[in-house]
């Protein structure tokens, strides 16, 4: 390697820490792809454990192709959400600070959380019976390579450009009805900014529904260390149902959904 993955760990923590924007990774290394960057987000992992954060699950990301052109990139990558990164929503609504945040953008997701292990399957039977409860979240990303140019081998190494999680009530599957599985890929949402609609997205959007996402996320996992795999207790926020749009202080952001029993969410930002 021409590069030190503890030195970029140590970098991209900063960078995530102090709110910095740095020049892309594969900008200054064009060898560095997938593997590498995966080995320098888990020591970058090691070093939040190390000061106390405990992982809380997943998130997936770049599960909506209608983005890939605009980002350059052309297949999901997957990040960590910790408890201190996770926030629940209560009533429905959360205000929120972007000062910690780099040109943060905001999106729009079904969360699962697991009772049990998911087995490695593209059966989506088999995935809903591990499922405990189901939510709707806003997953608000930020990009610490300006403008947000980068390739997939940057945001990899940056968690997948996770900023925070913002988690709805949650729901058994079976008190959502029948039918879950299919609705979970009919259902929509409408995303709406100062009360003024943005864009209607839904579940199809994200590589065919919110579980066909867990699938593919789960055929990545097989190929990672053992200690990678999805445990029972975490949660997998699957990917934005719409575009992810920017946000700025002053904005009041909300869903409505349609087809799927769960209520919608506000969001206020402030500086």
């Amino acid at each position: 390697m021409s590069f030190d993955p503890l030195a970029l760990a140590r970098e991209i923590k900063a960078a995530q820490d102090h709110a910095l924007a740095i020049a892309p990774v594969t900008a200054r290394h064009p060898a560095f792809g997938l593997s590498q960057a995966y080995e320098v987000a888990a020591r970058v992992h090691e070093a939040r454990v190390a000061e106390g954060a405990r992982m809380a699950g997943r998130k997936i990301g770049f599960t909506n192709p209608a983005m890939w052109a605009a980002l350059g990139v052309d297949f999901p990558v997957w990040g960590r959400v910790y408890d201190n990164t996770l926030v629940q929503c209560d009533g429905g609504e959360a205000l929120c600070r972007l000062d910690r945040y780099v040109e943060p953008r905001i999106e729009p997701e079904i969360v699962l959380h697991f009772r049990e292990a998911p087995p490695q399957t593209r059966d989506m039977a088999r995935i809903l019976d591990c499922v405990d409860w189901i939510a709707h979240g806003y997953e608000l990303v930020q990009s610490h390579f300006p403008a947000w140019q980068f390739q997939a081998a940057d945001t990899v190494a940056d968690n997948a450009l996770h900023g925070a999680l913002f988690i709805g009530a949650p729901a058994a599957p079976d008190s959502l009805g029948p039918d879950l599985i299919d609705r979970l890929r009919r259902f929509r949402i409408e995303l709406s900014c100062n009360g003024v609609r943005r864009e209607t997205g839904c579940g199809e959007n994200v590589l065919g529904s919110p579980l066909a996402a867990l699938a593919h996320l789960l055929d990545v996992l097989a190929d990672r260390p053992a200690g990678e795999a999805i445990q029972a207790g975490e949660l997998v926020t699957t990917g934005t149902l719409t575009k992810a749009y920017p946000v700025h202080a002053g904005e009041t952001w909300s869903t409505a959904l349609d087809g799927l029993e769960l209520p919608g969410l506000r969001i206020e930002f402030d500086a």
